[in-house]
C-alpha cells in the first residue's frame, strides 16, 4: 500500500513543472491501471505498518483513484484559462492522498484524522473555484456541519481505546457496547457525511457552488466515507443498533420519498441531481442499518454505482453550462436539437441512475430492496413511492434537458469534444461493465 503513496507524494512537485497538466492526470490513470493490477480479494491484503486493505477498501481506493484521474480531464478549462491551474493539481492530489489514507487505514484513530482532513481540500476546491458568489456560506455549511458531528466521534474513539486498549479495525473481540451515547457519537459523524435527511443541508449547497471537479469529488467518493464508517463502526455496536437503528431507517425512507418530491421541483441541473444523490444514499444507509448480510454487500455496491453515475450527471451538466453559461432547465431546452451527439450519453447514464439493467445500481437496488422488505414489510410503501418518484425525476431531467422547443438565445449547433466522449465513456464503462463480475461486490463478508 505504501509504494502508491510514496508515488502520490512524489507527484506533487510534478505539479509545478511547465504544462505538467498532462502528465499528472496520465499518472492519475496509470495509478488506477497499478492499482487494479494489485486485486485484493478475501481477506485483508497488502499490509504494512499502519496501511492496508479488504475488498470493501479496495473498492472505495479504486473509485478514488479513477474519480480523480476523471476530475482533472473534466476540468479542461481550469488548464485552458490557466487559473491557478498548479494549485488545482496540488489540491486534487491532496486530496486523493488523504482519502487514499482514510480507506487504508488499519486503525480507527488515523481513519479518523483523514476522515477529518478530506474535508480541508475539498473547502479550497470550493472557495477557489467555485462559481458563484456564494460559495462562502456553501464552504461554511459543509465545514460547520462535518466537524460539529464529528467531535462526538472523536470523544467515542478516545472511550473505545480507555475501555478496549487498542483501536485495530479488524480486531473485534466480541466488545458488546450497548450505551446510547456512545452508539451516537460513534454513528452520527457518518449520518452527516452520508448525508442523512435531517442533516443533508450543507450537500445540495455544496454541490451547486463547487466547480465541476469539486462536484465530482463529493458525489464520487466524499459520500462514500459515511458509508465506509458505518461498515467499519457497526460490528461493535451490534448490540445498540439492534435497538436503537428503526429511528434512522425510518427518518432515511421518509426522507428519501420527501426528497424525491424536492428533485421534481428542481430547476437547477445541478442541485437536482445533488439532491437525487441524497435520496440514494437514504436507501444506501437504510441497507445498512438493518445489519443484515444482503445490507451490507448491496449498500457497498450502490456505492460504488452511485459513485459513477453521479459523477458522469455532472460532467454533463457542466458541459451544457459550459456551452450556455447557464444550468437552469428553462435554458437548457432541446438540448438534442443544440447537440446531438451528446443526447445518447443523457439518456444512458440517466438511465443507469434509475436502476435500469444493465447498471450495477440495479443489482445494489435489488438487494437493498430484498434486505430492507425482509426486515419489515412496512417499509414496502416507502420504497415503493422511492423507487417510482426516482425513475419519475430522472425521466423529468432528461426530458426537460432534451426535447422541446430549443431556447431563441442559442447558438445553432454544437459538437463535444474528443476529451468529453472518453470522460463519459469511463464513467459509463465500468459502472456497466462491473455487474458481469458481481459476485465480488456480494461475497466479501
Amino acid at each position: 500500500m505504501l509504494k502508491l503513496l510514496v508515488m502520490l507524494l512524489f507527484s506533487i512537485p510534478v505539479c509545478f513543472v511547465y504544462k505538467g497538466w498532462w502528465l499528472v492526470q496520465n499518472l492519475m490513470y496509470l495509478m488506477s491501471v497499478l492499482f487494479i493490477l494489485m486485486c485484493a480479494l478475501g481477506d485483508t491484503s497488502h499490509l504494512s505498518y499502519f496501511m492496508g486493505c479488504d475488498v470493501v477498501s479496495y473498492g472505495l481506493i479504486l473509485l478514488s483513484f479513477w474519480i480523480c484521474g476523471l476530475m482533472i480531464t473534466a476540468s479542461e478549462s481550469v488548464n485552458r484559462y490557466s487559473v491557478n491551474k498548479q494549485l488545482f493539481l496540488l489540491m486534487v492530489l491532496l486530496l486523493l492522498v488523504m482519502l487514499y489514507c482514510t480507506f487504508s487505514s488499519l486503525s480507527l484513530f488515523s481513519f479518523y484524522v483523514f476522515f477529518e482532513g478530506s474535508l480541508i481540500p475539498t473547502l479550497l476546491l470550493i472557495l477557489g473555484w467555485g462559481y458563484q458568489p456564494e460559495r462562502m456560506q456553501a464552504g461554511v455549511y459543509l465545514l460547520f456541519y462535518t466537524l460539529l458531528a464529528s467531535l462526538p466521534l472523536l470523544i467515542g474513539l478516545f472511550y473505545m481505546y480507555y475501555e478496549k486498549g487498542m483501536l485495530y479495525i479488524y480486531a473485534n473481540n466480541g466488545l458488546g457496547l450497548s450505551s446510547f451515547y456512545l452508539y451516537l457519537s460513534l454513528i452520527f459523524a457518518f449520518l452527516v457525511k452520508m448525508p442523512m435527511f435531517l442533516v443533508h443541508l450543507w450537500l445540495p449547497k455544496a454541490h451547486v457552488e463547487a466547480p465541476v471537479s469539486g462536484s465530482m469529488i463529493l458525489a464520487g467518493v466524499l459520500l462514500k466515507l459515511g458509508g465506509y464508517g458505518l461498515l467499519r463502526v457497526y460490528k461493535y455496536l451490534i448490540l445498540s443498533g439492534l435497538k436503537f437503528n428503526s429511528l434512522w431507517i425510518s427518518i432515511s425512507l421518509i426522507g428519501g420519498v420527501l426528497v424525491s418530491f424536492i428533485c421534481l421541483r428542481q430547476v437547477d441541473m445541478k442541485s437536482l441531481i445533488a439532491y437525487s444523490s441524497v435520496a440514494h444514499m437514504g436507501v444506501v444507509l437504510s441497507g445498512l442499518m438493518t445489519l443484515t448480510y444482503w445490507g451490507f454487500c448491496s449498500s457497498y455496491v450502490l456505492m460504488i454505482a452511485h459513485g459513477l453515475c453521479s459523477s458522469g450527471l455532472f460532467c454533463l451538466a457542466n458541459i451544457s453550462y459550459e456551452r450556455l453559461g447557464s444550468r437552469s432547465l428553462l435554458i437548457n431546452k432541446g438540448l438534442m436539437n443544440f447537440m446531438p451527439s451528446m443526447a445518447m450519453w443523457w439518456f444512458l447514464l440517466s438511465s443507469s441512475n434509475m436502476a435500469a439493467p444493465p447498471s450495477l445500481n440495479l443489482l445494489g437496488e435489488i438487494g437493498l430492496l430484498n434486505c430492507i422488505v425482509s426486515w419489515t414489510w412496512m417499509t414496502m410503501i416507502m420504497l415503493m413511492l422511492l423507487s417510482f418518484f426516482s425513475a419519475a425525476y430522472t425521466l423529468y431531467l432528461y426530458s426537460i434537458s432534451q426535447h422541446g422547443q430549443i431556447y431563441s438565445g442559442l447558438y445553432s449547433c454544437s459538437m463535444g469534444y474528443f476529451r468529453e466522449y472518453v470522460l463519459l465513456f469511463l464513467h459509463w464503462f465500468p459502472l456497466n461493465l462491473l455487474i458481469i463480475k458481481s459476485e465480488v461486490f456480494m461475497m466479501w463478508l
